[in-house]
């Protein structure tokens, strides 16, 4: 299966994986509601790392948190990521998962990541060439390591606005060193569902 039907079926599963949990959540005792989840869905621009290409596409995911931590929030993130405009050069796509730490200062919610998972790059105009020039490239799967950091922004017990920013990491052999190393700036909207309210909000 490759790289976009997983995104698809990533997107087809989350939100009845959602609504699920949120129902399950909702028939439980107050003091058992320890997870809160929130889900995003965002346009993203991407600088790919690789000949000044760019790409604009979609990123959506979803967040499991747990109790604070001193004031911090552990979530678990997941996310996918699609090129719906590849540009002229590469395109790239993944699906990710791994750690979110945020901390909460009144209306935002700055945070950190470090998310692993699977990218695939396609190649643009008749591929790309190795550096030895002897051969030519049109699509390469690999590992995806991404840090990145970002905020949310509170409107409501239930919306916030979405600011962030990540640099996925691509193993590649059309390069001299093996890999390249993007930027992607996401801009999108949080829903937090009826579990994850604000601590201390009512029904």
């Amino acid at each position: 299966m490759n790289l976009y039907l997983r995104l698809v079926c990533f997107s087809a599963a989350l939100v009845p994986a959602i609504l699920a949990i949120e129902s399950h959540a909702q028939a439980a005792p107050t003091a058992t509601r320890a997870l809160r989840l929130s889900a995003f869905v965002g346009a993203n621009g991407t600088f790919t790392g690789l000949s000044s290409g760019r790409n604009a596409g979609l990123t959506a995911g979803a967040d499991l948190s747990i109790r604070p931590y001193f004031s911090f929030e552990p979530s678990i993130e997941v996310r996918g990521t699609y090129d719906a405009d590849a540009g002229a050069v590469d395109g790239q796509k993944n699906i990710l998962a791994g750690l979110r730490v945020a901390k909460r200062f009144g209306l935002l919610h700055p945070y950190a990541d470090i998310l692993f998972g699977r990218g695939e790059i396609d190649y643009q105009n008749n591929g790309y060439p190795s550096p030895s020039g002897l051969l030519r490239y049109f699509k390469t799967v690999s590992n995806v390591l991404a840090p990145g950091a970002g905020v949310d922004v509170d409107l409501s017990p239930h919306f916030s606005l979405k600011a962030d920013a990540s640099f996925p990491r691509y193993t590649t052999p059309v390069t001299t060193s093996g890999h390249v190393v993007g930027s992607s700036l996401i801009g999108g909207v949080v829903y937090r569902f009826g579990f994850g309210r604000f601590p201390g909000s009512r029904r």
